[in-house]
């Protein structure tokens, strides 16, 4: 079971079930969950499983299958082919959706839930329509202006983002958060305050947030 953090106040806050409360749920339920590393803006490097974008999320990765492990929750860390975002994220979205796909096979009918730090945020963003996906975890989202559109009406989004983030701006992810309420997105933005776009501030906070988040929304999948 994920430890729940003392939280910051939200700037804008959902109705999802109050934490802890979804967990007598869980029991039947089915869900994937993918877990998307960052990266970089530009690079055809290849992506490599040591590469700190790819470590600092294994810990996300543990947390989230062992708190699921008996709740039907199947989790998978996504490798890129290579590190770069590179004009528009194709590569990227295009690993992801290959994933996406082993899956829908595996797992016929299971809704997905998008876990994605910085560059793994965007790519969340760009994946939000599939109409299987239940809903986004962004840690940091790299968020230059437009994703708060790519999300529909009643899907699940919670955003967490240091304050004294300099790679990523945490103003940028709250505008896309609240332009992504407006439209009717059931959306969070929690602030860590003073913490850096690499979550070596409050790292247990940054755990147990994204483990609880990720097995909510999870939580919302039918009994199969």
């Amino acid at each position: 079971m994920c430890r729940v953090p003392v939280r910051a106040r939200n700037v804008l806050t959902d109705t999802l079930p109050k934490p802890r409360r979804f967990l007598a749920r869980m029991m039947g339920m089915t869900a994937t969950v993918l877990v998307l590393p960052g990266g970089k803006p530009n690079s055809l490097q290849r992506a490599r499983s040591w590469h700190l974008s790819s470590v600092r999320m294994r810990p996300f990765t543990s947390a989230i299958r062992e708190a699921g492990a008996d709740s039907g929750i199947h989790v998978v860390q996504v490798q890129y082919q290579v590190r770069g975002w590179n004009r528009g994220g194709s590569s990227a979205i295009t690993d992801v959706r290959r994933v996406m796909a082993d899956a829908r096979r595996e797992r016929p009918g299971a809704p997905i839930v998008l876990v994605g730090h910085s560059m793994g945020g965007r790519v969340a963003a760009h994946l939000a329509a599939e109409p299987d996906v239940l809903g986004v975890v962004a840690l940091a989202p790299w968020w230059p202006g437009g994703e708060g559109y790519l999300f529909r009406s009643a899907q699940h989004l919670a955003v967490l983002h240091g304050t004294a983030d300099r790679w990523t701006s945490p103003d940028a992810s709250r505008r896309e958060v609240i332009a992504a309420s407006r439209r009717g997105v059931r959306a969070s933005w929690t602030p860590v305050e003073n913490a850096g776009h690499f979550m070596l501030r409050h790292p247990a906070r940054w755990h147990a947030w994204v483990c609880e988040e990720a097995l909510r929304i999870a939580s919302l999948a039918p009994s199969q």
